[in-house]
């Protein structure tokens, strides 16, 4: 047990860190009036003072951390801090423990899947806490720690390793990891300013701008309207929406590049964002055509609007919607499913696995065909003129087949609970992908709230593991990483 006091200590700065940025929307709820002052009062002391104790008793181990303390403390902060986060909500709306766990967990993993109902009656500051979280959560708060631990005299490397989407997580924008950190959040703080100024612009009141930067950043799709984007039936709004949306969904460390460079050449070079935008914006005027076709909508022009929103929104993991997109003819809402399963760059808030995974994927699928045609010939497998090895090959494989066997086996669960085939599937891939709403009884006209408990925390485990990428969970649970 002495073994894991540094990262306990780790830990502790990260709670402590965390009970610090409830003292806004505890400011909110001082100015608004909304009656929730007491329950963040109560949740940032609970917070502060656990963070505080834990600090004390570890506060002499100086330890650097290894990498498999790196894949521990991520998996404590992703598992942790939801109980920190969910008090508020315990507090003010006295919903269950599993209720505000599950709520917690969805925004501080930019999930944006919801049990509650009611939300333009919620008290505000509890509205802007759940977007809030998925703000934070949407560049990790591991990320955020990378950045100011250091000055605390605790170096970050291992966490940012374990913590960063991706297949390769060794790449550095900036020789310091700390710096990179930095850098990534300055960048992402930049892009959210122009982001509420657009919202506000284009009509939305300041406190709705606020909170719907948090939950499009971050890609997490939380709304302080039940309607979600359908609330403001503004054209306006939601193609500022769909430009962020598109913004968040491709690589952070590429922004930084151009931004710092300023120079549009880092997004020619990427190889994720030309695949990015051709499948998303291909998908919206398929999709559009295809509910044309079909006489979904009165005028192509409306179903051009309809699509490129629901569509955008799902393939970026987002979650927002402006109409029961469920109702539409089945190929549009599963494709639409489909399309949230790889199509975000890594480097980006959204979820699944990730585009330069299934571009790696389908060349090491292209390259097997060409063996069983040229057995002799020489095949290599590169991204742009890069060629990839060995281990990124073999880790990409394990990670599909393992993202495959997760969802299959947390479908075949919900679906032994009682839940119907086709909402058990889609809250596994919709909680996987850290998407939020599914199909069926977990449609965008609908919520997570019709769930049992035992449904509710198989979703909340797929969530954590979408969030954290499916091994860096794992490898926690495994008896190996528990041996000396």
């Amino acid at each position: 047990m002495h073994r894991l006091y540094p990262v306990i200590r780790v830990l502790s700065l990260v709670i402590l860190m965390f009970g610090l940025t409830m003292l806004l929307p505890l400011a909110v709820s001082w100015t608004q009036h909304d009656g929730a002052e007491g329950a963040f009062d109560e949740a940032i002391l609970l917070t502060i003072s656990t963070g505080l104790g834990l600090w004390y008793a570890t506060r002499k181990e100086q330890r650097d951390l290894t990498i498999r303390d790196g894949f521990l403390m991520v998996a404590l902060v992703w598992t942790l801090l939801p109980i920190y986060a969910g008090l508020p909500l315990v507090l003010q709306l006295n919903v269950s423990f599993t209720d505000a766990y599950f709520e917690a967990v969805s925004g501080l993993t930019t999930t944006g899947a919801t049990i509650l109902s009611g939300l333009d009656t919620l008290p505000v500051s509890i509205n802007f806490w759940r977007t809030q979280m998925v703000w934070l959560g949407g560049m990790g708060l591991i990320v955020l720690a990378v950045a100011i631990l250091p000055l605390l005299g605790i170096g970050g490397r291992q966490m940012f390793k374990a913590e960063t989407p991706g297949p390769m997580k060794d790449t550095k924008m900036t020789p310091r990891m700390a710096e990179t950190a930095k850098g990534l959040w300055v960048v992402y703080s930049l892009i959210s300013m122009c982001c509420i100024l657009a919202y506000r612009w284009a009509g939305m009141t300041w406190l709705d701008a606020i909170m719907h930067m948090f939950a499009t950043m971050g890609l997490g799709g939380f709304s302080s309207h039940d309607a979600s984007f359908a609330y403001f039936a503004s054209p306006t709004i939601e193609a500022v929406s769909i430009a962020f949306m598109l913004f968040a969904g491709m690589n952070f460390a590429t922004h930084f590049v151009a931004i710092s460079g300023r120079s549009l050449r880092p997004y020619r070079a990427d190889p994720e964002a030309g695949w990015f935008l051709l499948v998303t914006l291909g998908s919206v005027i398929g999709i559009a055509i295809f509910l044309d076709f079909h006489d979904v909508y009165p005028t192509f022009g409306e179903a051009l609007r309809y699509a490129a929103f629901n569509v955008v929104s799902i393939a970026t993991t987002t979650g927002f919607a402006t109409t029961d997109y469920a109702l539409w003819p089945f190929f549009a809402p599963l494709w639409m499913l489909f399309l949230c399963s790889f199509a975000t760059s890594a480097g980006s808030t959204g979820g699944g696995i990730k585009m330069i995974r299934a571009i790696v994927l389908y060349k090491q699928v292209y390259r097997e065909l060409m063996r069983a045609i040229h057995p002799n010939a020489v095949h290599l497998v590169k991204v742009r003129r890069d060629v990839m090895p060995s281990n990124i090959l073999f880790a990409v494989l394990a990670f599909g087949f393992m993202y495959m066997v997760c969802i299959v086996a947390m479908t075949l669960l919900l679906s032994l609970s009682g839940l119907e085939i086709i909402t058990a599937f889609s809250a596994v891939v919709a909680s996987i992908n850290n998407t939020g709403p599914g199909l069926g009884q977990v449609g965008p006209a609908s919520n997570y709230a019709g769930l049992s408990d035992f449904q509710t925390w198989v979703c909340t485990f797929a969530m954590l593991l979408g969030r954290l990428e499916i091994f860096t969970l794992l490898v926690v649970m495994t008896p190996a990483f528990w041996r000396k």
